[in-house]
């Protein structure tokens, strides 16, 4: 006996019957809505399993349901090593500003004169 080719216990299996529920309603309306035209059942069918699946992933429900058969997966981003500093050339370490020149402050007069 040969192995299956598909490991059955990863099978989402919510989600294979979640799937398999749209395409039955889908089915039923569209048998429903043709009036025993197989062709036009088959593509209301398809059409309306279309938009029920693209309702049940897409839509932004924030339910928690199973979407897609596997989570996606985050992208692995690396950022390169900083390199390491390198020290300037010039001698001085010292950035501050320099101090402005001290001068004497401004003073009034000791003995203003009289007014007239």
């Amino acid at each position: 006996m040969t192995a299956m080719p598909i490991d059955l216990a990863t099978v989402d299996w919510l989600y294979v019957v979640v799937l398999a529920l749209f395409v039955f309603i889908a089915t039923l309306i569209a048998n429903i809505l043709s009036f025993g035209r197989h062709m036009l059942g088959a593509v209301l069918s398809a059409v309306l399993f279309a938009a029920a699946f693209v309702f049940w992933t897409y839509y932004p429900h924030h339910l928690p349901l199973p979407t897609a058969l596997t989570p996606p997966k985050a992208a692995v981003t690396t950022a390169p090593a900083p390199a390491a500093p390198t020290r300037p050339r010039n001698p001085v370490t010292d950035i501050t500003p320099p101090a402005a020149p001290a001068s004497p402050p401004a003073t009034a007069p000791a003995n203003p004169p009289p007014a007239r």
